[in-house]
């Protein structure tokens, strides 16, 4: 009888334990949906819109007499991000600390148009246009249109502020009917505000 009863109480705890059992296997836990994160995409900088800056550097003249010194000036300009390539146009001031046997290199003002390549926060470019420059020579003033061209580099500091360098090669044919040539060549740093 005690066996019996043994057997009626195991039969008993596992009919009524075999439900709870097979319903935990049965129905796993559902898993969360897995969120695949991707990462972000690689942002250019946007080159669009006006500079304003100062620049500061040093030219050397060739003509019939060499000179060198230094150069200040203040350009602005604007431009458009076209994707890879960016466009714009540019008008300068430059000031001139150059003088040799009575000869002064006083100022000069350029038009340029730019074209750059964006590299994010870099922007190598090439640029060309016209130019006018100022020499005194022996008190009389003489001014003379030519041309100018180069290469230069502006890094995006942050979106309000550029950094740059700029090489130049600027030529003028018969200056005022001297019938000297001009040719100076110029480096300078820069330093532009974006808007």
């Amino acid at each position: 009888m005690f066996i019996k009863n043994i057997l009626l109480a195991s039969t008993a705890v596992a009919t009524l334990a075999g439900p709870a059992l097979a319903g935990g296997m049965a129905a796993p836990a559902p898993v969360e949906d897995v969120v695949v994160v991707e990462p972000a995409p690689v942002m250019g900088m946007d080159w669009t819109g006006g500079y304003a800056g100062l620049s500061l550097g040093y030219a050397d003249v060739e003509d019939a007499d060499e000179a060198d010194g230094a150069s200040y000036g203040a350009f602005a300009g604007y431009q458009y991000d076209m994707g890879s390539w960016v466009v714009g146009g540019e008008v300068s001031y430059d000031g001139y600390d150059i003088e040799e046997a009575g000869t002064s290199v006083d100022s000069e003002m350029a038009a340029k148009v730019r074209v750059g390549y964006d590299a994010g926060q870099w922007l190598p470019y090439a640029t060309a246009g016209v130019s006018q420059l100022t020499v005194t020579d022996n008190g009389t003033e003489f001014e003379d249109d030519g041309y100018v061209y180069g290469i230069g580099t502006d890094y995006a500091w942050n979106d309000s502020w550029t950094v740059g360098a700029e090489v130049l090669k600027h030529e003028y044919e018969d200056f005022a009917g001297s019938g000297d040539d001009i040719d100076m060549t110029s480096v300078a740093v820069r330093a532009s505000f974006n808007f």
